[in-house]
């Protein structure tokens, strides 16, 4: 929509200052036309989903003032590109005036239906003039088939079908997935509209390779007895982001919304999985603490979040092999008590495109609400546990690792041990927490404020290089490779990888 406003707004803009232009006498053009580019690419797009707006600018250089006697596409009105020169839309277009030393935009826009073309790397091109003095700007777009899950709507208001949960309705737009659609492949990838839901006692599986878009404010739900399981691997990772494929939107965070595992939500998987560009990677709930986990997470990257990369609420969560990377509050809440263990994971948030309140990893025992009174009240739960081993904390913050517990008489277990931890206290604000003194019992074989010698922080790039301070300092687990699969079962680095060394830019 935003595009779609810009581009009414340049419209407008340009149709003013045409109609400010004073007579003038012009010449013929003749084949000199400059061109902002030779060939526009207009990234890749799915079928029957418009594309943003891109521009192309015409120069004319001399000192006479032209007229072009003819722009258009060279596939006519059969073309699937649209036009917009200088504030006037169409096809084709004549007698287009340009002043001496002057220039004119135009905007192209496509939508695409992958099943009326034969090649999916679509082009046309734009003619100038005709004849001798022609000149031509390629068109290039690459059209990408997909299975699209869209809410219902109303047959008769067309209003779109928001989702009902516990029996209750609510605000979300979206549906229920059928059980056809409870495997998604590799074929072609899933572009989600709204939130797609796991009904209970189902299953969702996600096959090595594929791709799952959401468009904005979408997400996927895993309700009250469902499953969710992706089963990635090392050469063919499953990938979770926004439907936008435009290259500047490759790093944009918050393009979608969450996958959501609601409480009673079980037996939750996920391995060599990414998940990017979201508000909240993974939302994990449970009703009190289940026993086993409600999800398991092993080889899996989840970057460029505008809020979190997991928030963990009440429940129960176990991982290896795993990378938080970049998010606007904290890469891991582990909130409202419950079960956390992280074995051989990298928690590293650089987050620069706002300021960020929180640690990059944050655990607590409590939530807050205010009540019909007005007055903030405090309830506690029991943590269970919060197993840390062999995990990097690190960020642009001084302090990347925060335990905050309100004492209420509950269990508050904790234990971090072969971890390096950025924590530089320089207010002193912890010094009266007990669960933040390193020279616990609960805290064995830490290494402070070391250095990570991370490849590429702000693209979220964690492996780690030669000068390291994680290399050979993690104690041995039964998670014998790394990430990558690189065996790290004789000398294991602390964090998700092996460290390696850097190639030198040339």
């Amino acid at each position: 929509m935003r595009y779609f406003i810009s581009f009414i707004i340049c419209i407008a803009f340009i149709s003013i200052s045409s109609c400010n232009r004073k007579d003038f006498n012009t010449v013929l053009s003749s084949g000199k036309l400059q061109f902002s580019k030779d060939t526009v690419y207009l990234d890749t797009v799915f079928t029957n989903i418009g594309s943003a707006t891109y521009n192309l600018k015409v120069y004319n250089r001399g000192s006479n003032a032209i007229t072009i006697p003819n722009i258009k596409l060279e596939n006519g009105t059969n073309s699937n590109y649209r036009l917009n020169v200088d504030g006037i839309p169409g096809k084709e277009f004549t007698n287009i005036d340009i002043l001496e030393k002057d220039s004119i935009f135009i905007f192209i826009e496509t939508t695409i239906n992958a099943g009326n073309i034969i090649d999916p790397l679509y082009t046309d091109k734009i003619l100038f003039d005709t004849g001798d003095t022609q000149q031509n700007v390629d068109l290039v777009t690459l059209v990408q088939d997909a299975n699209f899950i869209f809410p219902g709507k109303n047959a008769i208001t067309m209003k779109v079908d928001s989702l009902t949960l516990d029996g209750q309705p609510t605000t979300l737009k979206g549906r229920f997935l059928t059980d056809t659609e409870l495997t998604f492949t590799n074929a072609k990838p899933t572009v989600i509209y709204g939130f797609a839901a796991v009904p209970a006692n189902k299953t969702l599986t996600i096959e090595a390779g594929s791709r799952v878009h959401f468009h904005n404010n979408s997400g996927l739900i895993v309700d009250n007895k469902a499953s969710l399981k992706v089963n990635g691997t090392l050469t063919e990772k499953v990938i979770f982001e926004g439907d936008r494929l435009e290259h500047s939107f490759s790093e944009t965070a918050g393009q979608w919304g969450t996958i959501w595992m609601r409480a009673g939500s079980l037996d939750n998987e996920m391995n060599h999985t990414i998940i990017k560009n979201g508000i909240i990677g993974v939302l994990v709930d449970s009703i009190g603490t289940p026993s086993t986990p409600t999800l398991k997470l092993k080889n899996t990257e989840i970057y460029n979040h505008s809020s979190y990369g997991i928030l963990g609420r009440e429940t129960n969560i176990e991982a290896h092999n795993v990378v938080i990377g970049n998010a606007g509050q904290a890469s891991l809440a582990a909130t409202i008590g419950g079960t956390y263990n992280f074995t051989h994971s990298t928690f590293a948030n650089f987050w620069n495109s706002s300021l960020r309140q929180l640690p990059a990893v944050l655990v607590n025992n409590f939530f807050s609400y205010t009540d019909d009174t007005g007055q903030e009240i405090i309830e506690t739960r029991n943590l269970q546990a919060a197993n840390f081993t062999n995990c990097i904390f690190d960020g642009n913050n001084n302090i990347e690792f925060v335990l905050d517990k309100v004492d209420a008489g509950g269990l508050f277990n904790y234990n971090v041990s072969n971890s390096m931890i950025q924590f530089t206290d320089t207010n002193d604000s912890y010094k009266d927490n007990t669960e933040m003194d390193f020279t616990s019992s609960f805290y064995q074989n830490v290494i402070l404020n070391g250095k990570s010698h991370f490849r590429d922080t702000q693209m979220n790039d964690f492996i780690i290089g030669e000068e390291s301070d994680a290399i050979n300092k993690a104690k041995a687990t039964i998670f014998s490779t790394d990430i990558l699969e690189v065996d790290r079962s004789a000398t294991p680095d602390i964090g998700a990888y092996q460290h390696i060394t850097f190639e030198v830019e040339k």
